[in-house]
């Protein structure tokens, strides 16, 4: 049954790809069955979405044909400039058909309306880890400020975490308006929405107003003291990105940008800065982002020497691993005199142990020669974050019952 099933799939697809080359290349003449039009037209097939599980065939369908679907159903999608094919399709070898195939939709950004996804993929909104990364400093801050037997302030945290998302959409805008000519260097990055075209320098200045005009409704949701705090730190968002090309630390720069919110959210809540918690908080910050982002440059690392792109991967040479573990002491040393000056209990410090612990794993066993091994690791981050503002809030839930049991031994 499923060979019968196969042979009319195969009748039905060849028909509808040779109405799709002499639609596309415009070959309807009389003695066009002499020409071999399929020859070039089947360099690349496409694989649908389609399921092995139970022996039924790959449906693969070759380049008119997936042309011919991209004209009827997805009107207004840009083709790739090299392969002239749409983005959601892969492309495969014609020997490799019976081992691999491709989902059509590779992440949730492509199943957006065709014109927006480049823009999407432009603000890495398919990629979560950064914005948390963003994120998790400003949380630990408002977690911190809020008061004894308080949960930290919900709307704050709604807030901070749109900000989050606007804010390192934007700084990834003026990353890639900065970067697009290095971009196209690297194996990582060339098929980017700047560099692959999709998206014109133009097109991208406007979608990076958008996004701060965005970041802006939000910010004007805080106090006056905030909102200047706030409006400062563009300049470290617009410089960033030419760091790299100046100095072999650029990773310290975007420690300094990042973590702006170790300050900003604790401010928001209180209306000032308090320096003995935050300055600490803001550097020990500093110190993991140097951990997780240059753990993150290895993965570019060959390609960024082609490209004159300078990194504290490369800085670091044959220490890396040294340096990594001083890194993760700074920030356990940084993180506990912030507890400390906050008035902080035990919870906040066994989240400290537990999220320093999953950092120096990070440094002391991850690959430095493996990509994969350290897409994983900067991933991970997100767990770091995680655990120290658990560790945080339950210290400040505690905090209330720990003041009655001081005032009724005191009574």
């Amino acid at each position: 049954m499923l060979r019968r099933g196969s042979r009319v799939a195969s009748t039905w697809l060849s028909s509808l790809e040779s109405v799709a080359a002499s639609q596309l290349l415009g070959q309807q003449q009389p003695n066009s069955a002499q020409q071999p039009t399929q020859t070039h037209l089947q360099q690349h097939s496409y694989h649908f979405n389609s399921i092995n599980r139970n022996g039924a065939p790959n449906i693969t369908l070759s380049s008119s044909l997936a042309a011919l679907h991209h004209q009827l159903l997805l009107p207004g999608s840009t083709l790739s400039p090299s392969l002239r094919q749409p983005r959601f399709y892969s492309t495969i070898p014609e020997d490799r058909h019976e081992s691999q195939s491709a989902p059509i939709f590779k992440t949730w950004v492509d199943k957006l309306p065709a014109p927006w996804i480049p823009y999407a993929h432009l603000s890495r909104l398919e990629k979560p880890t950064g914005t948390w990364l963003l994120a998790w400093p400003c949380f630990w801050s408002i977690g911190l400020a809020a008061p004894a037997g308080s949960l930290p302030d919900i709307y704050m945290i709604t807030l901070f975490g749109v900000g989050s998302v606007l804010l390192r959409g934007a700084g990834c805008t003026v990353n890639d308006l900065w970067d697009r000519d290095l971009d196209g260097k690297v194996e990582r990055t060339r098929t980017r929405p700047l560099p692959s075209g999709a998206v014109s320098p133009m097109q991208a200045v406007g979608w990076l107003g958008a996004q701060l005009g965005l970041g802006l409704s939000v910010l004007m949701q805080l106090n006056g003291y905030s909102q200047a705090l706030g409006a400062s730190s563009l300049a470290l968002v617009v410089t960033y990105p030419l760091m790299k090309r100046v100095t072999g630390w650029p990773q310290a720069f975007l420690g300094l940008t990042f973590n702006w919110g170790a300050l900003l959210g604790w401010a928001a809540v209180r209306g000032a800065c308090e320096w003995d918690v935050l300055l600490p908080l803001y550097f020990g910050g500093v110190a993991w982002t140097l951990v997780y982002d240059t753990i993150y440059a290895h993965q570019d690392k060959k390609d960024d020497v082609l490209a004159g792109i300078k990194s504290t991967a490369l800085t670091f040479g044959k220490h890396n691993r040294e340096y990594l573990t001083a890194f993760v002491a700074a920030n356990a040393t940084c993180m506990g005199a912030a507890g400390y000056a906050a008035g902080c209990g035990m919870p906040y410090y066994a989240g400290l142990a537990a999220a320093v612990t999953h950092l120096g794993w990070q440094a002391t066993t991850v690959n430095f020669n493996d990509a994969e091994d350290c897409s994983d690791k900067f991933r991970s981050n997100f767990w770091y974050g995680a655990i120290l503002f658990a560790g945080i809030t339950v210290d400040k839930v505690l905090a209330a019952s720990k003041t009655l049991a001081i005032a009724a031994t005191v009574v």
